[in-house]
């Protein structure tokens, strides 16, 4: 399982990846909506490759429902703990 800065920095860069930004411009408190105007299926790609990268089913309210890039990462976090626990 990665550190929790080894997964920021590959949300991060995965969300610049699809956005065209720089890593850099991508902060934990960077809210997609408000300060990107993320869609649907820029959101769903981001998702696609944080599955593939992680070997993690994602689901869309996960990323959805997260008010920051920050709050992501906790999310996907506290995910990646419960399945090497044996959970999903």
């Amino acid at each position: 399982m990665p550190t929790r800065e080894e997964l920021a920095l590959m949300v991060r860069t995965t969300i610049s990846d699809v956005l065209g930004t720089e890593v850099e411009e991508i902060q934990e408190p960077t809210s997609l909506f408000a300060d990107y105007g993320i869609d649907s299926l820029e959101l769903m790609e981001i998702g696609a490759r944080l599955e593939r990268a992680l070997a993690l089913r994602i689901e869309v309210t996960d990323l959805t429902g997260a008010q920051d890039v920050g709050h992501a990462i906790d999310l996907l976090e506290a995910r990646l703990a419960g399945a090497g626990a044996g959970c999903v």
